[in-house]
């Protein structure tokens, strides 16, 4: 029998029961809608981690103070005051491998400007902090070498700063703000750059010539913590193996000696970020297909149940000359055609989730033709699976014992 006539009988016994069909594929449905779902949102938040970990610097290489061995107890990254400004200078000296470094001194203070006032974060950094972040100016300049030595008392600012100081739009070049009753002249802002991997709004800055901070803001001999930047994203790691034992020299640090800093590069954040949400999208993406697996098991269900019900119209077929191969075709077209209907609703079914999804919560989304595919393979395969036991059993038929059945 032509593969033709076996499409139109299927069809025709499909559409005898129309209810029936949805609901038999509706777990495919819902388990293709889940996998493209989950799939879009796995891999667009994949996307916006790495971007915003993009965002923050080229190249750039953290070290934090921390990460040592004190009394038996581990302390995290951050936890201690171990570097210094003398550990700069060393590293720019005696790493090749690096490009731009500096030291940081932070600390949140209240910016006011005439009646407004707003609680941000300031940073003292040497200018080579605006290479190692990759910040651009939207206006106005940079502070030079000549201001570093001098601790002048100027700044550039982010928007946030300036949208809650001086208004959205504003332009506060040559404003003076005052910082912890400190006053600091505005000579540039910074473009608008956004939230980071950590939901830290990286235009809430105010950035000073890294004396000025450390000398008049804290008081304390060490820096909070220090930024690099390789010569390329391919030496990351090497520059990163060259600053380990500079700084372990540096502190007087014994071979037994745990370190008493922290190093972490782009890279490494990005693997980490990478892997944890590699587990989530799989994990996601398995509980959706589980939906799709029940939904197979649905389709074998109501197949089983069709073949009893249609035994005597397959004995008639067997009868005037069909062949077992010819009844399993039927039925296995059928199985199919549930299976690739209901994979076909549930990607478009998905696909408007993820919209949705991505507009009304705001989450970043990428649905990528893989996902598609995949459903569709999956679809297809659930239906040729389930569907040839009973498929099996209907062309297995004895035609007389199903010309009796009633």
């Amino acid at each position: 029998m032509k593969i033709s006539n076996l499409i139109k009988v299927a069809y025709r016994s499909l559409s005898k029961n129309k209810m029936r069909t949805f609901l038999t594929m509706l777990g495919i449905i819902i388990g293709v809608a889940s996998v493209i779902a989950m799939l879009a949102i796995g891999q667009g938040s994949k996307q916006n981690v790495q971007a915003s970990i993009a965002s923050l610097g080229t190249n750039t290489i953290m070290i934090f103070p921390g990460s040592s061995n004190q009394g038996g107890v581990r302390g995290a990254a951050g936890s201690t005051t171990t570097l210094t400004v003398d550990d700069v200078e060393t590293i720019r000296a005696r790493c090749d491998m690096i490009n731009h470094i500096t030291p940081i001194a932070q600390k949140r203070g209240q910016a006011i400007y005439g009646s407004q006032n707003w609680n941000t974060m300031i940073v003292g950094a040497y200018d080579d902090y605006f290479y190692c972040r990759n910040l651009n100016l939207q206006s106005g300049n940079k502070y030079t070498v000549a201001d570093e030595h001098a601790a002048a008392k100027v700044c550039v600012i982010g928007q946030t700063v300036i949208t809650n100081l001086f208004g959205e739009n504003a332009n506060p070049i040559g404003q003076t703000i005052r910082i912890n009753q400190i006053p600091f002249k505005i000579i540039g802002t910074l473009e608008k750059k956004g939230q980071n991997t950590f939901g830290q709004d990286q235009d809430d800055i105010v950035i000073a010539p890294f004396n000025t901070v450390f000398k008049r803001m804290l008081n304390s001999t060490n820096v909070s913590m220090i930024i690099a930047s390789a010569i390329s994203q391919e030496s990351i790691d090497d520059a990163s193996k060259q600053i380990h034992p500079v700084l372990r020299e540096r502190h007087k640090l014994l071979p037994n000696d745990d370190d008493d800093f922290t190093i972490r590069t782009q890279s490494d954040i990005a693997n980490i970020f990478g892997s944890i949400s590699k587990v989530m999208t799989i994990l996601l993406a398995t509980i959706a297909s589980i939906s799709i697996i029940v939904g197979g098991i649905g389709i074998m269900n109501i197949m089983l149940v069709s073949v009893t019900e249609r035994t005597r119209e397959i004995g008639i077929r067997l009868a005037v000359g069909a062949k077992g191969r010819d009844v399993l075709l039927q039925f296995m077209i059928e199985a199919i055609f549930i299976g690739l209907l209901g994979g076909a609703i549930g990607i478009l079914l998905g696909v408007l989730i993820s919209v949705a999804v991505g507009t009304l919560a705001g989450w970043p989304i990428t649905i990528t033709l893989f996902s598609i595919l995949l459903s569709s393979i999956f679809s297809a395969a659930v239906g040729v699976f389930f569907g040839w036991y009973p498929a099996r059993k209907a062309a297995n038929l004895n035609p007389i014992d199903a010309l009796r059945y009633e």
